[in-house]
């Protein structure tokens, strides 16, 4: 199995129907999706297992002991509470065979239906057996309607500032699996992970971050992290996490650097919707000059 496709849901209603949709579509097959729900109670789930009784959501594998095949379902539906997104998040992680893990919310989809195929043949193309990878492009934001280029270079500064957002990335499984989402993170979980894999690594090597410029999720934003009350959180979890695993005197030039190149303001240009546009092709001339 070559990917997971992980999808957290309660209540969703129509969104997950979306989603789905978009992972219908594509062309590259060889994946399974986790769909992991909190015990919805909104009849969303129904249209999932329709999903998954069709022969196309079958598949036939062989195991190597014995040489018989098998038919295994494509969709897989994890019923169970939990205590909140990433702990469900971690829930579908300890189910997923794919050796590559991906996360995509409800109301998302995937670009354009040929976005595994093209991120199977790059995987393929980097990934080092020894080395854990996590494999990254860019997104498209709905709020906005613009495309958000990721940071091609990982460094501290990088992992400082922004690090690509989970739906940009498919993740080596031995990493989330070594290191979970830490769920006393409410909001920041992800970026906490992300700068696990950047700043500790684990199975005895660092872990390698591979960019393309392949568009991979059509974003919809506005969701729970994006709340007046949590973009506080965001903040304060920001600041914790940083402090875990970046050194003060680093911590203190990188804030220096922020503050001299206007960060709040910046942001506000990137979120409005008359200005992100151009805010957003300057970080990408700016991303491909280096």
């Amino acid at each position: 199995m070559f990917f997971s496709i992980i999808v957290v849901c309660l209540n969703p209603g129509d969104k997950l129907k979306k989603t789905l949709d978009s992972i219908k579509q594509q062309s590259f097959r060889d994946y399974e999706i986790i769909i992991k729900d909190g015990i919805s109670r909104d009849g969303s789930l129904d249209y999932v297992r329709k999903l998954a009784a069709q022969q196309e959501f079958k598949k036939q594998e062989q195991f190597e002991k014995d040489g018989k095949t098998t038919t295994v379902p494509v969709i897989r539906i994890l019923e169970k509470k939990d205590t909140g997104i990433y702990d469900a998040m971690n829930q579908a992680v300890e189910e997923a065979a794919g050796a590559y893990v991906y996360f995509l919310n409800c109301g998302d989809c995937f670009y354009s239906e040929d976005v595994l195929k093209k991120m199977a043949e790059f995987i393929k193309e980097k990934e080092n057996a020894g080395v854990p990878g996590i494999f990254y492009g860019n997104i498209f934001e709905r709020l906005t309607r613009q495309q958000v280029i990721s940071n091609p270079h990982i460094d501290a500064f990088g992992c400082y500032r922004n690090v690509p957002c989970h739906q940009a990335c498919f993740y080596d499984t031995r990493l989330v699996k070594a290191h979970p989402f830490q769920t006393n993170y409410l909001v920041r979980a992800d970026y906490e992970q992300f700068l696990w894999c950047f700043f500790k690594g684990s199975l005895r090597s660092s872990t390698a971050f591979y960019y393309t410029e392949l568009m991979i999720a059509d974003y919809e934003g506005g969701g729970f992290s994006e709340t007046k009350e949590n973009r506080k959180r965001s903040q304060k979890e920001h600041k914790e996490i940083t402090r875990k695993y970046i050194p003060a005197g680093q911590l203190f030039k990188f804030k220096l650097i922020m503050c001299l190149t206007l960060a709040p303001l910046r942001t506000m240009i990137a979120e409005n919707e008359k200005t992100a546009g151009i805010y957003n092709r300057l970080k990408k001339m700016l991303y491909l000059r280096r």
